[in-house]
């Protein structure tokens, strides 16, 4: 099998969010789950691609971190197309499709550039009652009632174009930058709610960038997130609802600044009244590539 590693969401090296790649043999079925499980934590990375080719321009990938099955993952998709594309399997300027447990997917390759179409977005709750908003900032290392203060107005809430996040907003980049989870406490809230993690961001940003965001995910092994493309795409829609984002807005989203691995997550929206489809991309670059004996 064909091993490759990415940094995802970024044009240099170390920089973005990496993802190990394997890619199948024509032919062959995916390894047992335990096996990619395994894998997953023996490689260490947040999250590892298992991919198999089904035709020319069908790809079927599956998503492990070290702990489980995730249903998608944005990073992990940009660096298995760059990969794809770097090992000679699909060609640049065509649009391939990307069968997940999240959905089929579209995804497309422009000038080495990967758009990838994210799952129907989703509002899944809202985060209201004081006591409750209290908690979740606890949990976070801030206070709720000093982010009022502050002039945050906006209400955390659930949302999903692919994976479920709670959409944390801030009152500013010193607050994001401020933030220390107990990630115990974080790991059990996000079981309780069902979601994968917190996506905190603040809209006080420079001019040409829509947000600053941090990602945190123990409940999975991921402590924070150097760039998070689900979750991205849900923050779009999570502005769209709020106000922030507009219909045919293209989203810039910086992430992994406090990690030193800074990432630049786009993002496009196009919503009415009936439907609403939401595409993130990156470039991503090669680190290494070889062969892995599964």
């Amino acid at each position: 099998m064909k091993f490759y590693i990415a940094d995802a969401f970024t044009d240099t090296l170390f920089g973005g969010n990496p993802a190990g790649i394997v890619i199948l043999p024509d032919g062959d079925n995916f390894p047992a789950d335990e096996i990619m499980v395994k894998t997953a934590a023996e490689l260490r990375y947040s999250e590892t691609a298992f991919i198999k080719r089904i035709n020319e321009n069908e790809f079927n990938i599956r998503y492990f971190t070290p702990a489980a099955e995730v249903d998608l993952c944005g990073h992990a998709t940009i660096a298995s197309f760059k990969a794809l594309l770097s090992g000679g399997y699909i060609q640049d300027n065509k649009t391939y499709i990307n069968h997940t447990l999240a959905g089929d997917l579209n995804i497309d390759i422009k000038n080495g550039f990967v758009l990838m179409d994210m799952a129907s977005p989703v509002k899944i709750n809202e985060i209201s009652e004081e006591s409750v908003l209290s908690e979740l900032y606890k949990i976070m290392g801030l206070n709720y009632q000093e982010q009022k203060e502050k002039g945050i107005t906006m209400l955390p809430q659930m949302i999903s174009t692919g994976l479920p996040d709670i959409m944390m907003p801030v009152a500013s980049q010193k607050d994001l930058d401020a933030i220390s989870p107990n990630f115990p406490a974080l790991s059990k809230l996000s079981e309780k709610y069902e979601v994968v993690g917190v996506h905190a961001f603040t809209t006080d940003c420079e001019k040409g960038t829509t947000c600053h965001v941090r990602n945190f995910a123990p409940l999975y092994d991921i402590d924070e997130e150097a760039a998070t493309g689900t979750s991205n795409g849900a923050l779009t829609y999570y502005g769209y609802l709020n106000g922030f984002v507009k219909n045919g807005d293209n989203c810039r989203f910086i992430q992994g600044e406090k990690m030193q691995r800074p990432s630049i997550i786009l993002s496009h929206i196009e919503a009415d009244s009936e439907k609403c489809s939401i595409q993130v991309g990156g470039n991503a670059v090669m680190l290494a590539e070889g062969d892995i004996k599964l």
